[in-house]
């Protein structure tokens, strides 16, 4: 893939996105950042405050609010020549943006926060034709996972597109604890940072599941498993863990459901 890209919406997500493929190599000039807010973008990105009037990219990244569909289509209307349209929309379902953009192909994607580093998880769904291309567009921002039944990505969206915003949630919770134990709150909160920062980095390098590392630094009648005990009364992280994730599923099929209408 070498033609132009727009990117309708260059803050957090798409933000983050900008700084992945840029920091990948990707040839700044081909991008065209569209924000009406946003202060600046890498040395080479174009930056232009409206859709342009005329004109289409071969690939249209959107990259704005959900609520926003409705504004943002209608420039488009009638234009055609849009090969490929990649959405990050939560909630906003293929069939829509088939409707709304009429592009040859159209790829559904959740990343998350951290591509902004090449450390994000991106789920993908759409045209089996562009799935390669599709892929290595999002390769840059970190893991790329696709799924086959478009019906999954409220509960992607729960996981792995807001996770980012609970195990920052968790930290905080961790750093106000062992400040509650005495320690400075600024130590205490990079001895979470790094604790966290450790423990995924283990995980991920491990053969082993999370459950039996947590019983390995869990010593019977140790320290760690007096703490195990508490998250684990009446199964209580995983009830906390699951109304969390089956409310913001619930939010992300309200929003499909908006989009539709």
């Amino acid at each position: 893939m070498s033609g132009a890209i727009w990117l309708l919406g260059a803050g957090n997500m798409g933000g983050a996105m900008l700084r992945g493929w840029i920091s990948d190599g990707m040839d700044p000039t081909r991008i065209t950042a569209i924000d009406p807010f946003v202060k600046d973008v890498p040395q080479g990105v174009g930056l232009v405050r409206e859709i342009p009037a005329m004109g289409s990219p071969d690939t249209l990244v959107l990259a704005v609010k959900p609520q926003q569909l409705g504004e943002v289509r209608a420039p488009f209307a009638g234009r055609g020549g849009l090969r490929l349209l990649v959405s990050v929309l939560a909630g906003v379902e293929t069939a829509t943006l088939a409707n709304a953009f009429a592009p040859r192909h159209v790829v559904r994607a959740m990343p998350n926060l951290p591509a902004s580093i090449g450390k994000g998880v991106t789920v993908l769904f759409g045209d089996a034709a562009i799935r390669d291309e599709a892929a290595g567009l999002m390769a840059p921002l970190g893991l790329v996972e696709w799924i086959d039944d478009e019906t999954l990505f409220d509960a992607v969206t729960a996981l792995s597109g807001s996770g980012p915003g609970y195990v920052f949630r968790f930290i905080d919770s961790m750093a106000d604890a062992g400040a509650a134990l005495g320690l400075d709150p600024g130590q205490a909160l990079r001895l979470a940072i790094a604790t966290v920062d450790g423990a995924a980095e283990l995980a991920a390098r491990s053969a082993e599941g999370p459950a039996v590392l947590a019983d390995r630094v869990a010593s019977p009648g140790g320290t760690t498993r007096e703490g195990l005990d508490v998250l684990d009364e009446a199964g209580a992280m995983r009830t906390l863990m699951r109304r969390t994730l089956a409310a913001a599923a619930k939010r992300s099929a309200e929003l499909a459901a908006a989009a539709r209408g």
